[in-house]
C-alpha cells in the first residue's frame, strides 16, 4: 500500500489502494467518534452555562430581597413623614391607601397587557403553513 501526504501534511493511504468496505468502516467509526465528542463538548458547555445561570439567579434573588427591604424602609419613612402632620395611625392608613391604589392601577395595566397576548405566534404559523403548501405544490408539479 502506498502512502501520500494530504493538504495538512498528514500521511494517508491513497484511496485506490484501500477497499471501499474498509473506507466505509473508517467513515462509520470516525463519524461515531465525532458525534460522541461533539455531544461531550455540548454537555460541558451546557454545564458551564447552567452554573453561571445558577449563580446569576442566586445573586438576582439577593438583589430582589434587598430591594424589597429598601422599599419597606421607604414606606416606613413615608409613614414617619406623614406622622409629623397627623397621628401615626392615620399616617399609616394614608400611606397604605396610596399603596393599594397604586397596586390596583398596576394590576389593571397588567391585565390589559396580558389580554393582548396571543398564545400562538401568528406570523410564524402562517409562514410554516405557506412553506408546507409550497413544498406540496412543488412535489405535485414533479409528479
Amino acid at each position: 500500500m502506498t502512502v501520500e501526504s494530504n493538504r495538512a501534511g498528514v500521511a494517508s493511504p491513497r484511496a485506490p489502494d484501500v477497499p471501499i468496505a474498509e473506507l466505509m468502516t473508517q467513515l462509520s467509526a470516525q463519524t461515531s467518534r465525532l458525534v460522541r465528542d461533539e455531544m461531550r463538548l455540548a454537555q460541558k458547555e451546557f454545564q458551564r452555562s447552567a452554573k453561571h445561570a445558577g449563580i446569576g439567579a442566586g445573586v438576582l434573588g439577593v438583589a430582589g430581597l434587598l430591594a424589597v427591604f429598601g422599599l419597606a424602609t421607604l414606606i416606613a419613612a413615608a409613614v414617619a413623614a406623614v406622622a409629623l402632620v397627623v397621628p401615626v395611625w392615620a399616617a399609616a392608613l394614608i400611606v397604605a391607601a396610596v399603596l393599594v391604589v397604586t397596586a390596583g392601577v398596576a394590576a389593571l395595566i397588567s391585565r390589559r397587557q396580558v389580554q393582548q397576548v396571543s398564545p400562538v405566534p401568528q406570523t410564524a404559523t402562517a409562514n410554516i403553513k405557506k412553506d408546507i403548501e409550497q413544498v406540496k405544490d412543488a412535489r405535485h408539479d414533479r409528479s
